[in-house]
């Protein structure tokens, strides 16, 4: 087993496992939690400088940031499945749709969700919430018209760029989409693929 994977589930290392997992590869998980006890301890900072979750070994390699293990991952262990790119225009739309997730759609999911259900009421701020909530509805119509007459953001299939936008979006699984049909119907499609339902089970 030459595949490590650093990081708790219930934090952007369910990105690395599902796609492990898609993949079918045999890893391991070492669970590793944020802070002191964790992501700041010297060995794991030796894998990641910046002491944070995840972070991936691969024999002597080693790297972070989930959307590019996830992209790593994919262009080495794919063997066919048709997670990993075919050809320089896919390569180029995954690479669209990952980046656009991270800069459009990561911050204010984030904010809405600490906000709104994750944090204990006494922590949460409503005016943040709200705000978030309003900022993510352009980036929504985005994906909702991309996805208008499609199953799938890239070629005809499931794949990395997929994995990395649902991911992003993992927490509005609880939010109600029928304003965004198609991004409803994606965002269920994906979490409900073999995969992504054990990759869950690890996070919830």
């Amino acid at each position: 087993m030459s595949v490590t994977i650093y990081g708790i589930a219930a934090s952007r290392t369910m990105r690395p496992l599902w796609m492990a997992l898609e993949l079918g590869i045999d890893f391991e998980h070492v669970p590793t939690a944020f802070g002191e006890a964790g992501s700041r301890k010297p060995e794991f900072k030796s894998i990641n400088p910046n002491g944070k979750i995840p972070a991936l070994k691969d024999g002597d390699f080693q790297m972070f940031e989930s959307m590019a293990i996830d992209w790593y991952l994919a262009r080495k262990f794919d063997n066919g499945k048709g997670l990993a790119p075919r050809d320089v225009k896919e390569e180029a739309l995954t690479l669209q749709w990952t980046l656009w997730a991270m800069t459009e759609l990561e911050r204010p999911v984030l904010d809405w969700a600490f906000n709104a259900i994750v944090w204990p009421a006494e922590k949460r701020d409503a005016k943040v919430a709200e705000a978030a909530m309003a900022s993510i509805q352009a980036p929504l119509k985005v994906l909702d018209q991309a996805l208008a007459g499609k199953q799938w953001l890239v070629g005809d299939r499931f794949t990395v760029a997929d994995l990395n936008v649902a991911a992003t979006l993992y927490r509005l699984l609880t939010v109600d989409l029928s304003h965004v049909p198609n991004v409803k119907s994606w965002l269920h499609r994906c979490f409900e693929r073999p995969a992504a339902l054990a990759m869950r089970k690890m996070r919830e």
